[in-house]
């Protein structure tokens, strides 16, 4: 298969060149080579290359700056899917798009999990441009996936296990949100799930996928030290309490971000737990430090 990776310096993108490199022809573009907001310029890109698939792993990520730039985020979050859906449409190709918990309210009780066609009501500028990326692919073509994410990290750049990790062995005790509920994720994992969705050929359409299993930031942040045999207080902290704390203003989070998984794996696919993820993480961090 030929298949063009957007976002290609990212993390996610990353993973996505390494897993589909061996028997595929893979062409990968950044900003630089390929601007997703440039709907003319997709248009030509893509129908010239004429790609089996078109992975966009490009986004606008830094939630609390999207606040502020809320005309660049939608451009880059919203416009872009919607012109590679376009385009990928008058090419023959399939699109594969990442998407994000934060297009739900986040407010459903925890003992409750966002089902993919729980209603929509996205609270943040990230969360309503990542819903307006959602609303053009669905509008504009019918061979897609849309895999919605959360809490994730990955080998390259900062993650929230490795300022963790820094953290509990610079300090005696550290505070960390409990009130938040989600699933941390590993970015080879849900690589993975994206890989066995082209290859098996599972049904068009929208699926949660982040690891299995449930925490909150406080939890995981205990196992991550647990793992690595790191000696921290770690203390519970509310949202409100951290706010305060850290004397931050940042965009509202969402308190739930829980996701059922019951739609990917009924279609046959395999989704490890959280917990299996990081331990995973963790070893390949430190053969690349080694």
């Amino acid at each position: 298969m030929k298949i063009l990776v957007t976002g290609a310096n990212g993390m996610l993108a990353k993973e996505v060149k390494e897993k589909f490199a061996e028997g595929n022809e893979i062409i990968a573009t950044d900003v630089a080579e390929l601007d997703i907001t440039d709907g003319d310029a997709v248009m030509k890109f893509i129908t010239d290359l004429k790609p089996d698939y078109v992975i966009n792993c490009a986004a606008f990520t830094a939630v609390d700056k999207a606040e502020e730039c809320y005309e660049l985020a939608d451009k880059i979050n919203g416009d872009g899917p919607t012109n590679l859906a376009k385009a990928a449409k008058a090419a023959g190709a399939k699109l594969v798009h990442i998407s994000t918990d934060y297009v739900f309210g986040g407010d459903l009780d925890v003992s409750k999990d966002y089902k993919e066609d729980d209603t929509k009501a996205p609270v943040t500028v990230y969360g309503k441009t990542k819903l307006h990326g959602e609303e053009g692919i669905e509008k504009n073509m019918d061979e897609y996936y849309i895999f919605r994410t959360a809490w994730l990290y990955g080998v390259g750049g900062n993650n929230f296990v490795k300022t963790m990790t820094k953290l509990g062995s610079t300090r005696d005790e550290i505070s960390v949100v409990s009130d938040q509920h989600g699933s941390p994720t590993y970015a080879k994992d849900l690589t993975e799930i994206i890989y066995q969705a082209v290859t098996k050929k599972i049904p068009y359409g929208v699926y949660n996928a982040t690891n299995n299993g449930y925490t909150t930031w406080y939890d995981f942040t205990k196992e991550i030290l647990k793992e690595q045999g790191i000696e921290c207080k770690v203390n519970p902290v509310t949202t409100e309490e951290y706010i305060e704390m850290m004397k931050v203003t940042q965009a509202k989070r969402p308190f739930n971000s829980q996701m059922s998984k019951a739609k990917l794996e009924a279609c046959g696919i395999v989704v490890p737990e959280w917990k299996d993820g990081l331990r995973r993480y963790l070893e390949e961090a430190k053969n690349i430090e080694e």
